[in-house]
Order: structure tokens, then sequence, then C-alpha cells
């Protein structure tokens, strides 16, 4: 399913016109559903420009972004309600696309070096 213009897309990310290999962002273990959802709408608030897709399995949930998909800390505490360490995704962090920068206040998902 593909949703014109920004905003998250839900489904398996095929048939979005979004060419796979460019597409960058976490995979986030299915086991905190609550977790996955504020990190997907966290990344949404981040990136107001790009197509959000959001590939949830069950056991993990996929949100990809083209090319450079940004996670502030603010954004996710606000989606969370509550204050949160972005250290502390790492253990639901099961894997992810791209290349990753990260600082104490954002995590930025990219696919060209910055070096």
């Amino acid at each position: 399913m593909t949703a014109p213009g920004p905003g998250p897309v839900a489904g398996t990310g095929t048939g979005t016109g979004l060419d796979a290999e460019k597409l960058v962002g976490p995979v986030i273990r299915g086991l905190d559903g609550d977790l996955a959802e504020a990190v997907a709408a966290a990344i949404e608030q981040d990136n107001p420009e790009a197509q959000v897709v959001v590939d949830d399995q069950g056991g993990y949930v996929r949100i990809s972004v083209p090319r450079r998909c940004v996670l502030s800390r603010a954004s996710l505490e606000e989606e969370l309600g509550r204050t949160f360490r972005l250290s502390e995704l790492e253990p639901a962090l099961a894997a992810f696309a791209g290349r990753l920068m990260q600082t104490e206040d954002q995590l930025v998902w990219y696919l060209e070096r910055q070096d």
C-alpha cells in the first residue's frame, strides 16, 4: 500500500515505488510493540519530507526511509511520554539498513560515507 507524499506506509515495502537498495533505517524486534510504534512515529516526525515505510512482520518491524533517516531522542521521548536514552534502543535494535551515526541526541542512518 502506498500513500502519496510524506507519511508512513504500512506493508511489506514492495509496491511502494521506492528502490529497496536506497532505503535506510532500523529494524526493531517486535517484542515491544509500543516501542516499535513510537520509533516509527518519531521517525515520521523527524523526517517530514520523506516517505516512511513500516513493514511489520510480527517478530520485527522494519522502518525505512529513502537515503537518510533521522531519529531524535526528543521525538522518541515525546512519542513514548517519558525520558529515553537512545542507547536504551540497542537491545531492541535487531538490525538496520545503511550506515549509522549516533550521538546522545539522535541516530542517523544514511547511504553515503560522511567522513
